[in-house]
């Protein structure tokens, strides 16, 4: 799906729930396959990447074989809705940030937040440090690069925050999946997400120099230091089917191998980043190994255990999404979540069962590395 210039607001992604979209041809259904473990789809948000290294390690290393199950990634796309995916029984689970499902979940989906990966966000806002652009106070006058489709209102919030409106006091483009329009000087200001576009800045030529660019090149607005950030990364389970008994034995035992696949690429992240790069991804070695270390950094460390939803950071992401308006004035929810928007009780059996296993599920000693970037990622 090729991108326009004109931004697509998170209740019309939402609204393709209702046309559903095409993962698999048929709804999922619980079957046994070889050795009787229960095939089990989960819907990726996303290409192949370090994103969703976990669930990778996971499958290569046997977490969820020795849960029972045979997990199936299903990889996703620009044209992917993974919770539309979810709830019209085309998966069992999936990943996709909250804002997008709790729009979902208003529009209709039957789906709750059973595990929240990813404690902290990971998007930013990324300048020239040479360009004034500080704070979002400085976007004022300026092009602000985002990507649309559910993915600004980080950004909205924080201009709000700051005194701006996003619909008169900046000039708003929807960028690409990349950051050329920054590096083209063709906006001021584009979104990255730490784990990914940020980095391709940093594996960019800086013309000036002939070497790459710096970190010192560049100014970042982090959302999670403005007060405006939103949780991202969960895995959703169909609600209806969590009333089933075999289906809450199954997303305890998803979770746990999960659980153990996200320690795993915690100890040992370039052994992920391979299987990673083995599983088709498109970017580089050090791109992903960057990747793996920047997404661990919101895993990590999980002060109540890996995957427990923090209320505090939960209702910060919903009074957002109702009171944060775009440039059109829309909101991404109307009302507060109804219904079993999220519970912790399937995790909390998680954690306890891959502590119990000797699993270290908080990660308090964690550590992140210090990666080189190569020209491209490579």
């Amino acid at each position: 799906m090729r991108r326009t210039r004109s931004l697509i607001s998170v209740a019309a992604v939402a609204g393709l729930l209702l046309a559903g979209c095409g993962t698999a041809d048929t709804p999922s259904t619980t079957t046994t396959g070889a050795g009787g473990l229960t095939t089990v789809k989960l819907q990726l948000q996303w290409f192949f990447q370090a994103q969703f290294a976990g669930y990778i390690a996971a499958v290569d290393k046997g977490f969820y074989k020795e849960q029972g199950l045979d997990v199936q990634l299903l990889e996703g796309g620009v044209d992917i809705v993974p919770q539309t995916v979810l709830a019209t029984g085309k998966a069992d689970y999936a990943v996709a940030w909250v804002p997008k499902a709790l729009a979902s979940r208003e529009q209709g989906a039957g789906i709750t937040d059973v595990g929240q990966i990813f404690a902290r966000s990971g998007t930013y806002q990324v300048a020239f440090a040479g360009s004034g652009i500080k704070s979002p106070a400085d976007f004022k006058g300026k092009k602000v690069g985002n990507w649309g489709f559910g993915n600004e209102f980080e950004l909205f919030a924080g201009m709000t925050k700051a005194g701006l409106d996003p619909g008169k006091d900046v000039t708003l483009v929807q960028q690409q999946f990349d950051m050329q329009a920054l590096l083209k000087k063709e906006i001021d200001v584009a979104q990255a997400m730490s784990y990914n576009e940020y980095a391709q800045l940093l594996e960019a030529t800086n013309p000036a120099t002939g070497a790459l660019y710096k970190a010192e090149d560049f100014s970042i607005i982090d959302w999670k230091t403005v007060g405006s950030s939103m949780l991202q990364d969960a895995v959703w389970a169909n609600t209806d089917k969590l009333g089933d008994k075999a289906y809450q034995e199954q997303t305890v035992k998803f979770l746990t191998g999960t659980i153990k696949g996200w320690a795993y690429c915690r100890d040992k992240p370039d052994e992920c980043r391979d299987m990673v790069v083995a599983k088709g991804s498109k970017l580089g070695k050090s791109h992903q190994l960057w990747q793996m270390n920047e997404v661990n950094k919101l895993v990590w460390p999980a002060a109540k255990g890996i995957g427990i939803i923090d209320e505090t950071a939960w209702n910060q992401t919903v009074d957002i999404s109702m009171t944060t308006k775009n440039q059109v004035g829309d909101t991404v929810l109307k009302k507060k979540p109804e219904g079993l928007s999220y519970t912790n009780d399937y995790m909390q059996k998680a954690v306890d069962a891959a502590k119990a296993a000797g699993v270290d599920v908080l990660g308090s000693g964690f550590a992140p590395q210090t990666v080189t970037l190569t020209a491209g990622g490579a």
